[in-house]
């Protein structure tokens, strides 16, 4: 009976390819500390580092970490909000600008933080 070494080979092989890992599709540089302390603080400090993530996110865009080299979906949103929440208009409008040119199905969701922000 040859069938039962040759399907355990199989699975043996399919168990080895099974375990390699894949490279992610972002870069998210420190997102989620961040994210999670601002969440938890709601305050200057963990909003000024939720801020430098999102810079770090945006300069690292291309250094080849993630496989779609741009930057994640919401980031320019997330961080267009930030800004113009502190009042940087000009800066925040932008952002949201860029994320509605990279990602057009976030539109509906820039359009309502415009609103949230009037």
């Amino acid at each position: 009976m040859r069938i039962v070494p040759i399907a355990f080979l199989t699975l043996a092989a399919m168990s080895f390819v099974s375990c390699a890992t894949t490279k992610p599709l972002y870069n998210w540089a420190g997102y989620e500390q961040a994210a999670y302390g601002y969440l938890k603080n709601l305050d200057e400090p963990s909003e000024a580092a939720l801020i430098k993530a999102y810079q770090d996110i945006i300069a690292k865009k291309a250094d080849g970490t993630g496989t779609r080299k741009a930057v994640p979906p919401g980031v320019y949103a997330d961080y267009g909000y930030l800004l113009l929440k502190q009042g940087k208009a000009k800066e925040g409008k932008e952002m949201l600008a860029t994320e509605i040119a990279l990602y057009p199905e976030s539109q509906p969701l820039v359009a309502r933080i415009l609103e949230m922000t009037k």
